[in-house]
This record gives structure tokens, C-alpha cells and sequence, in this order.
């Protein structure tokens, strides 16, 4: 099956530039793109598609606010954030809106393509690099103090077989790939995803991975 993506970037150039890595690969086909979050939105309503790429800031409604309108307008899609290390607090807050995975626009080209094909999977793209600086910078808010603790805290409610299934969130797989690595039925899988995330008190799977970094499950 062909992955269906759509992406928005106020700079033609980054389009272009991204348009063009993504369609060397024969399985994602690029149906579309907007300069501003709001004709994404409006885009992904029209199209459905399976991955919406999206870069944080631009005019016209940005990138977070996109993430909470592509949640209405299209809740199959799976969103990618578009960004850079210089923007981790904007990284943050997207956590929050539901965001399935960050991509770096300075990263290998390789990696766009696969973080494309993990999150339409039911994956979570995240860096390690990313991740790291995550969980560092979660461990200097002030109103965090003890975010190792907390993780830790959280991680001791899990049974060894969800443990293993955070580590592999951690490492950004997929429902598929987990099941393969564990030699569990996809289902299953599924099942203990969602058993992990209400016991951590995590919205996604990309919130679930800061735990598992955080926690010192899993390390990059």
C-alpha cells in the first residue's frame, strides 16, 4: 500500500526539498501541500491522508495549532513534526497536542523517509539525540524536579511485558515490528500498548518514549 502524505512548510525551497526525498521512495506518494497550518488543515479535511508533515512555525496558524486541527479534521492521520534542536520548547508543547513523531530537517534523508513509514505503521518517530535532549530539558523545569523519580515511579507500575513494550516505544517501533521483536501476535501487542500508556498517564506513544528515556529503560 502506497503511504499518502501531505506537508506543510511556508518555505518553497524545504517543499521542494522534501517533496523530492519522499518520492524516491516508490512506497509514499506526496498528494499534497500548504504554506500555512491552516491549509493543511484544510488540505488533510479533503484528502485523508495517511502522514501529515508538518513544520512548527509558520504564518497563518502554525504547526501546533495544525496538530490540534488535523486531530478534528482528519483523525487517521498520523502527524510529523518538522523541526530543529534549536526548538525544543516548541517540541514540548507539541507532545501534547498528540504529535506521533519529530523529524529533523537537518537529519539524513534516509531517516525522513523511514520516520514516514513508522508512523503510518502506528509507530512513533522519535530521534535518541531528541529524546535525549527531552528528557533533559524535562529534568530542568522547575515545576518537574524529580522527573527520573517520577518516571521510575510510573515504570514500577508496568509488569515485565509491558516494560519490554515501552523499551521498544522507546525506540520508536512500530505495533508490527514490536510484535516480531517479541514474538507476540499484533493484537496482543496493541493490548499492551494501550495498557501501558493509561498506566504511565501518557496520551501517546511519543510521551510514552520520554518516560522510557526519562526512566533510563531505554538509552541512546
Amino acid at each position: 500500500m502506497v503511504i499518502r502524505v501531505v506537508l506543510a512548510d511556508d518555505e518553497a525551497l524545504i517543499r521542494v526539498g522534501v517533496r523530492t526525498i519522499l518520492s524516491a521512495d516508490p512506497g509514499i506518494a506526496v498528494v499534497g501541500e500548504a504554506a500555512t497550518g491552516a491549509a493543511l488543515v484544510d488540505l488533510a479535511a479533503a484528502e485523508r491522508p495517511d502522514v501529515a508533515l508538518v513544520d512548527i512555525q509558520m504564518p497563518g496558524g502554525d504547526g501546533l495549532s495544525a496538530i490540534a486541527g488535523l486531530r478534528r479534521a482528519s483523525p487517521g492521520t498520523a502527524v510529523a513534526v518538522l523541526t530543529t534542536f534549536g526548538r525544543d520548547e516548541y517540541v514540548v508543547r507539541a507532545l501534547g497536542e498528540g504529535a506521533n513523531g519529530f523529524l529533523l530537517k537537518a537529519g539524513d534523508p534516509r531517516e525522513l523517509i523511514a520516520g514516514v513509514h513508522t508512523v503510518a505503521a502506528g509507530g512513533a518517530c522519535l530521534s535518541p539525540r531528541l529524546a535525549r535532549r527531552l528528557a533533559e530539558r524535562f529534568r530542568s523545569e522547575p515545576e518537574r524536579p524529580e522527573p527520573a523519580a517520577d518516571a521510575a515511579r510510573r515504570l514500577a507500575a508496568l509488569s515485565p511485558r509491558e516494560r519490554d513494550v515501552l523499551a521498544l516505544l522507546g525506540e520508536g517501533l512500530s505495533n508490527a515490528a514490536i510484535a516480531r521483536r517479541l514474538h507476540l501476535a499484533e493484537d496482543t501487542v496493541k493490548t499492551h500498548v494501550s495498557s501501558v500508556l493509561a498506566r504511565l498517564d501518557v496520551g501517546n506513544r511519543v510521551q510514552a518514549a520520554i518516560v522510557a528515556y526519562q526512566s533510563g529503560l531505554v538509552r541512546g
